[in-house]
């Protein structure tokens, strides 16, 4: 079996003045080995893999509203990265609370099955003592 590698998607940088920018990687870095998908919807789906390719798509009209969209919802963009930091962190807590509860009930199930077990066990052996015992009286008789 073969991992499946995709490739890494692009994100602008920011400038000295906090504003979203262009800024072309080098594709000779191993991580960009797969490729470069832009997440701004010129091309859903579209891999590049050279910088020139990349940066002629970079000048596309599609790409720079992206940017221009970005850079005007830059507040927007805190807001929900904090709203979703916070979700993240309750499904977190409820991920712990789950596993606590999850582990629990494996303990109790393991108990009971030992119980279970014990109790076939003993039975079985009552049983068999029973029919040996009747057997026996059956043949005092």
């Amino acid at each position: 079996m073969e991992l499946i590698t995709e490739p890494d998607v692009y994100t602008p940088n920011m400038n000295d003045k906090g504003n979203y920018v262009d800024k072309t990687p080098s594709f000779k870095t191993p991580a960009l080995a797969n490729g470069l998908r832009c997440p701004c919807g010129t091309r859903k789906g579209k891999v590049y893999s050279s910088a020139q390719l990349f940066s002629l798509h970079c000048k596309s009209k599609t790409h720079e509203k992206w940017l221009e969209d970005l850079n005007a919802n830059k507040t927007n963009l805190f807001t929900e990265n904090e709203k979703l930091r916070d979700i993240v962190h309750a499904q977190k807590i409820m991920i712990g609370k789950m596993e606590l509860e999850l582990s629990s009930k494996n303990m109790t199930i393991n108990y009971l099955t030992q119980e279970v077990t014990k109790i076939m066990n003993t039975g079985t052996k009552i049983q068999h003592t029973a029919s040996t015992a009747s057997a026996n009286d059956m043949l005092m008789f």
